[in-house]
């Protein structure tokens, strides 16, 4: 990594960790300049304005919620070959790695953050859009694989299936937080396990599936 880049990186880490404390709105140029030790011209050599700087906290969040969600269900798919059971057990590794994280998922705090107060910059909410769409895109490319095996017992909206998706994880944060109770992402996301067995599964694999826990 050369010097430029290792500049912006300390830039983003700071902002980071400012925001976590108290908010985007709250936090500054001048003590993000402090924190890093470069003068007000080396911030805007990085980053034209704060806005772009949100841009960018918002592209790491994404970036690396990409990167978790590809580790987690690509376990899942090494597990199992049949594409619910890989799916179940991805969705018990999800609730495993989000209840090591008592304080909630920080880049997803983070990106909330930057998105509220940046609600009204055009490049934000595209960026906030696409975002989305693409985990609608990856998990319904999951829920059509399984319903070629497993057709559903009710007849459903596989995209609204995959937006529930986020529904849930990005639900269940706001909730954690609001109610200081770290538990209840993870059962969340546990819910949404079982209702997945008992939306797909036929009454005999359910019934050993309910007795096998």
């Amino acid at each position: 990594m050369n010097k430029g880049s290792n500049t912006r990186q300390r830039l983003v880490e700071a902002a980071k960790a400012s925001i976590l404390e108290k908010g985007f709105g709250a936090t500054s140029i001048d003590e993000l300049i402090a924190e890093v030790s470069i003068t007000k011209s080396g911030f805007f050599y990085h980053f034209k304005d704060k806005g772009e700087l949100a841009r960018a906290l918002l592209e790491d969040y994404i970036e690396e919620e990409e990167k978790l969600l590809d580790d987690i269900f690509d376990q899942g798919r090494d597990l199992a070959d049949d594409p619910l059971q890989a799916f179940l057990i991805s969705l018990k590794l999800l609730a495993r790695t989000v209840e090591d994280l008592p304080e909630g998922h920080p880049g997803c705090l983070i990106a909330t953050y930057c998105y509220q107060e940046r609600l009204f910059d055009p490049s934000v909410r595209e960026l906030n859009r696409n975002a989305v769409l693409g985990w609608r895109s990856r998990f319904r490319a999951i829920f059509e694989d399984i319903s070629t095996r497993y057709p559903p017992r009710e007849d459903i909206d596989l995209d609204a299936l995959a937006d529930m998706v986020s529904t849930i994880l990005e639900g269940g944060i706001v909730m954690s937080k609001a109610l200081g109770a770290p538990k209840v992402l993870p059962q969340q996301v546990l819910l949404f396990r079982n209702m997945m067995r008992a939306l797909f599964l036929p009454d005999a694999q359910l019934s050993r599936a309910a007795a096998a826990g």
